[in-house]
């Protein structure tokens, strides 16, 4: 089983969801998050005055499924997070789970995903 954290843009939650809903995908633990990687941040003018955001809203997408099914769900958060822009467009992490227990049916291992 794996892990597959994704951070995106917020714009492109509602595309995402979507996405993973038509591959089967239907285990969805969404989180507001703020930071930056490459981008550093942006500059922007208000009322003349210039101030740096360091820190951007971003999107935190988390899923657990089965070795088999990693591929299509990747594939499916790529097609839907891309905006065009340079920078920014986030991250996908792909992590190894060891054990899934399901609490109301004390189910374990991908029967439990």
């Amino acid at each position: 089983m794996k892990h597959i954290k994704a951070v995106i843009k917020p714009e492109k939650l509602e595309d995402v969801k979507v996405a993973l809903k038509n591959v089967g995908c239907y285990g969805v633990m969404v989180k507001e998050i703020e930071g930056h990687g490459q981008q550093g941040g942006i500059v922007q003018q208000w009322r003349g005055e210039k101030f740096e955001l360091d820190l951007l809203p971003k999107i935190s997408i988390d899923v657990v499924v089965k070795d088999d099914e990693v591929d299509k769900i990747v594939q499916a958060i790529i097609s839907n997070a891309k905006t065009g822009s340079d920078k920014g467009e986030g991250k996908i992490f792909v992590y190894n789970v060891e054990s899934v227990i399901r609490i109301r049916t004390g189910e374990e291992g991908e029967s439990a995903v």
